[in-house]
C-alpha cells in the first residue's frame, strides 16, 4: 500500500507543477553559498540540486552515471570496473525491493531532486558527459546511495581484496572526524558548544558541500552534504545539531562457501547443494573518439550475499546496505527534527548504517551514540573473521534495534567527544560505558587514538571553557605525549643521537620538536618523512619490535631525502606539504591523526600534497534564547568550477584557522544577498 501511495504522489507531482521553479528562490551570500527558499521542502530540494550543479555538475553527475553502470561510457576502461561493483551489488535489486518501505512523502523530497536535476541537465547540454544520462529517476538517486554507503563501509576494498584473495581485510585506520559537544555547565558564556568537524577527501565525490535549506514546511537547516545528496548529513538547524565520524564495529561478513568438488557452481547449504545464481553485467566501454564496445563479466549471488571466486575459493559477503535503502531519509528526519525526542525517533529507523553521532541542542542536552546497523549473529561463531558459508547458523535473521546500541545522554562531565576511537571513551572515564554490556558479536572495539588522547590531555586541563578555549582544542595540531601510530615511533624520541651517525641531526630535530604540526615548524614534515619510510618496508620487518639499527636506517632515509629535495635538513612542513587548487599551491600543517588533521599524498619534487583531512568546520553555540550562533569555513570555497570567483576564496580563513558568520535568519540572508534568482 505504501508503495502504491509513492506512486500516486510522483504522478501527482508531474501533473500538477509543484516544481514551479517562479516560487523557488536561491539566495548566494557573499561567500556564494547557497540558501534556498521555497514553500515546500520538495521545491526546496529542486532548488538544491539546482545550485549544487550550478557549483559542482561534473561531480555529481559522476556520482549518478555509477549508479546507472555508465562510468565504462564515461571513463572507458577505468570506469567499467565500477559499474561491474555495481551490478555484483545488485544496487537495482536493493532498491526495487525496499522502495516500499520508504516514507511516501520523502518520496516527494527525493522527487523534486530528481526534477531540479534533470531541468538543470536539460538547460545545460554542452555540459552532460554522457548523452544518455539523462533524465535520471528517483531510483537513480537510491542507487547511488545505496553503492555510496557500501564504499563508506569498506565495500570497494572488501572486493578488490577478496579478487585478490586477501579475505581477512578488517582494518583499523588513523582517517577520520573529530566531534566535541559541551554543555552550559563547561562553558564560561553560559551557552552550549559543538564542534562539526569531519575529515573527508578535500575534492571528488566524499567532498562537503554547504548549503542551507529552508521552507514553509519547518525546514531550516544549514551544513554539509556530499554531491547527489538531497537533504543535509551533518549541520544544524534552529533547535540542535550533530557531527558524524567514522566508526569501527563489524560492517562487513565474509563466508567461505563450501564447493562441489565436481561442479563450481554449486554450494551446499545445510544438507542441500544449491546453484549460484549467475547474471551476465553488461558493460559498455568507450575506447576511442566515442567508439563503444559491449562487454559481459559474470556476477554471482548465493544467499549469504555477492559471491568472489579466487584462486583459495568462492567466498560471499554482506553488509547492511543490501537490506536498507532510507538512510537518506532519515537524515531528512535528522534535519526537521526540533528537540532530542524527535531526534531519537529519528534514530530509530537505524538506516544509516554506521557513523557515530555527537549531538548537542539549545536545551542543554548532550548525545553521543555508536550508531549502526548491526545484523543479529549467533554467538557461536568469531565474527571477527572468514565464516564458514554452508551452514545457515551463519545467515543472519533480522538486525539489532535502536536501544542495543551504545549510547549516552547528557552525562555528569558536560561534554562529549569522538575522534574515530572506540564508543567506549566518549566523555570523562567515570562516565563511560562499558564493552562488556555489549553483544560481542557486534564488533564493537574499545581503543583510542592520538587524536582521543590528545583531547584527554586538552579537556582535563579545564573547569569551564570560554570559546576561545573550545576554537584552541579543535584547530589544536599537537600529537599526545605519546604515539599511538600503527608503527611504533615512540623509541624514535629516545635513541642517542650519536647513533644515528650522519643522520644524528635529523634525530636531534625530531627529538627537540614539541610535536606541534603548524606548517611552520621544523619536526613534523621529518616525522612523516620517517613513518612513510617505515611503511615501505613495513613487509619486511616486525613493526611492533622494531630494532634501533631499522631506526637508524629510516632516520638517515630522512636525511637523504630532505637533502635531495631540498638541499637542506631544517625544513618547515609548510615546505613540505602543500594545499593546492588549480595551479596554486599553500604552505599547509597538519599530520595525520592530530586533531587539526591532514592527510597527504606525494606530489613530485619531494613534496606532499594535502588529500584529506580539516575541510568543512562548522563551530557552533546555542544560547539560551535565538538562533544559534554559526562559525563555518569550507576548504576551498562554495564553487568547483576554475571561473568562479568562490573557487578559491575560502583558502586565505581555511589556512588562517578563521571562520565565516553564517546563519538561519533567512531575513538576514536576503538583506545581505549578493544574488538572488530562480532557478531556470
Amino acid at each position: 500500500m505504501r508503495y502504491i501511495g509513492a506512486i500516486l504522489i510522483l504522478l501527482s507531482l508531474a501533473s500538477n507543477g509543484q516544481f514551479n521553479p517562479e516560487q523557488i528562490e536561491i539566495i548566494r551570500d557573499e561567500w556564494g553559498v547557497p540558501h534556498i527558499y521555497a514553500p515546500t521542502d520538495a521545491q526546496v530540494s529542486y532548488g538544491l540540486a539546482w545550485a549544487h550543479a550550478e557549483d559542482d555538475f561534473k561531480t555529481i553527475q559522476e556520482i549518478l552515471l555509477a549508479a546507472k553502470q555508465m562510468m565504462g561510457r564515461h571513463l572507458g576502461r577505468d570506469g567499467a570496473p565500477i559499474d561491474y561493483v555495481v551490478g555484483l551489488l545488485r544496487c537495482e535489486d536493493i532498491v526495487n525491493q525496499h522502495l516500499p518501505e520508504v516514507d511516501p512523502a520523502f518520496i516527494k523530497i527525493v522527487q523534486g531532486y530528481t526534477a531540479g536535476i534533470n531541468a538543470y541537465a536539460a538547460n545545460h547540454k554542452d555540459e552532460v558527459l554522457v548523452k544518455k544520462a539523462f533524465p535520471v529517476t528517483l531510483k537513480d538517486v537510491f542507487k547511488a546511495y545505496v553503492l555510496q554507503l557500501a564504499v563508506q563501509d569498506g565495500a570497494d576494498n572488501l572486493i578488490r581484496n577478496l579478487f585478490d584473495g586477501k579475505v581477512d581485510t578488517i582494518d583499523f585506520e588513523t582517517k577520520g572526524s573529530n566531534a566535541f559537544a559541551i554543555s552550559r555547565q563547561k562553558t564560561t558564556s553560559d551557552e552550549v558548544f559543538l564542534a562539526i568537524n569531519s575529515h573527508q577527501p578535500l575534492e571528488g565525490p566524499a567532498a562537503w558541500y554547504e548549503a542551507h535549506l529552508v521552507s514553509d514546511e519547518g525546514w531550516n537547516m544549514l551544513g554539509g552534504l556530499f554531491p547527489g545528496g538531497p537533504v543535509i548529513f551533518h549541520g544544524t538547524n534552529e533547535h540542535l545539531g550533530w557531527a558524524h565520524t567514522v566508526n569501527y564495529f563489524d560492517k562487513r561478513d565474509v563466508f567461505q562457501l563450501e564447493m562441489h568438488p565436481e561442479n563450481d557452481d554449486l554450494y551446499r547449504l545445510d544438507d542441500e547443494w544449491l546453484e549460484l545464481e549467475k547474471r551476465k553485467v553488461k558493460l559498455k566501454v568507450k575506447v576511442f573518439l566515442g567508439l563503444k564496445i559491449g562487454v559481459k563479466r559474470d556476477a554471482y549471488y548465493s544467499k549469504y550475499g555477492p559471491v568472489v571466486k579466487n584462486s583459495k575459493g568462492a567466498f560471499a559477503f554482506k553488509m547492511s546496505v543490501f537490506d536498507e535503502i532510507r538512510a537518506i531519509e532519515q537524515w531528512y528526519k535528522m534535519n526537521k527534527a526540533q528537540n532530542l525526542t524527535e531526534f531519537k525517533k529519528a534514530l530509530s529507523l537505524t538506516a544509516i548504517p554506521s557513523f557515530n553521532i555527537v549531538y548537542a541542542d539549545k536545551y542543554d542536552s548532550l548525545y553521543y551514540v555508536g550508531n549502526g546497523k548491526i545484523p543479529l549473529r549467533n554467538s557461536n561463531y568469531d565474527w571477527s573473521t572468514t565464516l564458514p558459508g554452508n551452514t545457515s547458523e551463519t545467515l543472519s535473521d533480522g538486525y539489532h534495534t535502536f536501544k542495543d546500541l551504545p549510547q549516552l545522554t547528557n552525562p555528569p562531565s558536560g561534554y562529549l567527544f569522538n575522534t574515530n576511537n572506540g564508543a567506549f571513551n566518549a566523555t570523562a572515564a567515570k562516565d563511560n560505558l562499558s564493552l562488556a554490556d555489549f553483544d560481542q558479536t557486534m564488533g564493537y572495539r574499545a581503543f583510542d587514538n592520538n587524536r582521543s588522547y590528545r583531547f584527554m590531555e586538552l579537556i582535563d586541563q579545564y573547569e569551564t571553557l570560554s570559546w576561545d578555549d573550545f576554537l584552541d582544542m579543535k584547530y589544536d595540531a599537537t600529537l599526545p605525549d605519546s604515539l599511538v601510530y600503527w608503527i611504533d615511533l615512540n623509541p624514535v624520541f629516545d635513541l642517542e643521537p650519536s647513533l644515528a651517525d650522519s643522520a644524528s641531526q635529523i634525530l636531534e630535530i625530531i627529538q627537540r620538536w614539541d610535536k606541534s604540526a603548524r606548517a611552520d615548524k621544523i619536526g613534523p614534515a621529518h616525522l612523516n618523512i620517517l613513518y612513510k619510510g617505515l611503511a615501505r618496508i613495513s613487509d619486511k620487518i616486525d613493526i611492533n619490535n622494531i630494532s634501533t639499527e631499522q631506526y637508524i636506517k629510516a632516520i638517515d632515509y630522512v636525511r637523504r631525502y630532505l637533502l635531495r629535495y631540498f638541499g637542506k635538513i631544517d625544513v618547515t612542513l609548510g615546505e613540505y606539504q602543500k594545499l593546492v587548487r588549480g595551479e596554486e599551491e599553500y604552505p599547509i600543517g597538519g599530520l595525520p591523526d592530530v586533531i587539526a588533521a591532514m592527510y597527504a599524498d606525494y606530489m613530485g619534487e619531494g613534496k606532499v600534497r594535502a588529500k584529506t583531512g580539516e575541510s568543512y568546520i562548522m563551530m557552533v553555540r546555542y544560547p539560551k534564547a535565538g538562533l544559534p550562533i554559526i562559525e563555518t569555513t569550507n576548504v576551498f570555497g562554495a564553487s568547483n568550477r576554475p571561473e568562479s570567483p568562490h573557487y578559491d576564496d575560502q583558502i586565505p580563513l581555511f589556512l588562517n584557522r578563521e571562520r565565516k558568520q553564517m546563519t538561519l535568519d533567512i531575513d538576514e540572508v536576503r538583506e545581505n544577498a549578493k544574488r538572488i534568482y530562480h532557478p531556470k
